[in-house]
């Protein structure tokens, strides 16, 4: 048993998040996945996609400075989008939602009328999942979780703030979830090229901010600080992949912080795992937290972690 030490190597430059600088054109590969009922789920074929790559170069001058304008973590950074042969109206749109809705009532609910008829009269989910709100790592998606199967919170960077921060969506969730629905698993998922945990690398130690995101991504103010302390030899884009399973391993000393979860994972009611996903080439690491081993007096609350898996 270890303490969990993320990984600080990349193989690839990671793809930009709209909290990035415009760089380059490059390809990716991206995998379209196919999800059905049961296990006779496909995975569909690659394509090639035109995508923007920020340049290391061009966060040299980069400064972020606080000030009450909420627009000071951001005002450096570029959004960066993929560029698309021909704007769709909002009719167009909604008319492939439509249709997007009438296939799944036709091959998924209809076909599997009594799941869903008893789901109609509660919930009893194994999972409580944690995610970021990236539109590009969508959970059921990635790990194939079906209507039942996962009560799910995401937010900016998949952070969870500690018992002391008081109220919040992430943990009025996570209340409901441990308490009410009883889940066994809670599932902390960091992903590749996360905005929020770049825009948490750009801040100054000592900042105070009245901007939205910068008062939300201070709760991995930690992560922060150790990937400095650990990574600091690295250029940005690394100390960013290297905060991002740094981030991941914080949260889950936060949720040890919750008293009612803290005691069943203790009697080993329940569990609390991390995971991380990469959509540069399609890889997803998971792991457990070891909670005998892991050091939680004090205020740093460092993890130990035990089962880690690699999958590609």
């Amino acid at each position: 048993m270890a303490i969990l030490s993320p990984s600080s190597s990349v193989s690839k430059e990671p793809l930009s998040f709209p909290l990035s600088i415009q760089g380059s054109n490059s390809k990716y590969l991206s995998l379209r996945e196919q999800t059905i009922f049961g296990a006779k789920g496909k995975l569909g074929a690659f394509e090639q996609t035109q995508l923007k790559l920020y340049n290391d170069s061009n966060y040299s001058g980069l400064k972020m400075k606080a000030s009450r304008d909420p627009s000071w973590l951001i005002s450096e950074i570029k959004s960066d989008k993929l560029e698309s042969p021909a704007t769709k109206s909002d009719t167009d749109l909604f008319d492939e939602m439509k249709q997007r809705f009438l296939s799944f009532k036709k091959h998924k609910y209809i076909e599997n009328l009594e799941h869903f008829q008893n789901l109609a009269k509660g919930q009893a989910p194994k999972f409580m999942v944690i995610a970021c709100a990236d539109s590009r790592v969508c959970p059921s998606n990635i790990l194939g979780f079906q209507p039942g199967e996962a009560f799910m919170v995401r937010n900016v960077a998949n952070m969870v703030p500690s018992y002391e921060s008081g109220p919040s969506e992430t943990n009025a969730a996570l209340e409901f979830a441990v308490n009410s629905l009883k889940v066994e698993n809670i599932l902390v998922i960091g992903h590749s090229c996360c905005g929020g945990i770049r825009a948490l690398m750009s801040m100054h130690d000592d900042v105070e901010t009245s901007s939205f995101i910068g008062s939300w991504v201070v709760v991995g103010m930690n992560a922060r600080l150790r990937t400095k302390a650990a990574a600091s030899n690295l250029n940005f884009d690394r100390q960013c992949r290297h905060c991002e399973k740094e981030s991941v391993n914080c949260s889950l000393g936060n949720l040890l912080t919750y008293p009612w979860i803290e005691e069943k994972v203790r009697n080993g009611e329940l569990s609390i795992h991390g995971g991380y996903y990469d959509f540069i080439d399609c890889t997803f690491e998971k792991w457990t937290l070891d909670y005998k081993a892991s050091n939680l007096k004090e205020e740093s609350r460092k993890v130990a972690i035990k089962n880690k898996t690699f999958w590609c």
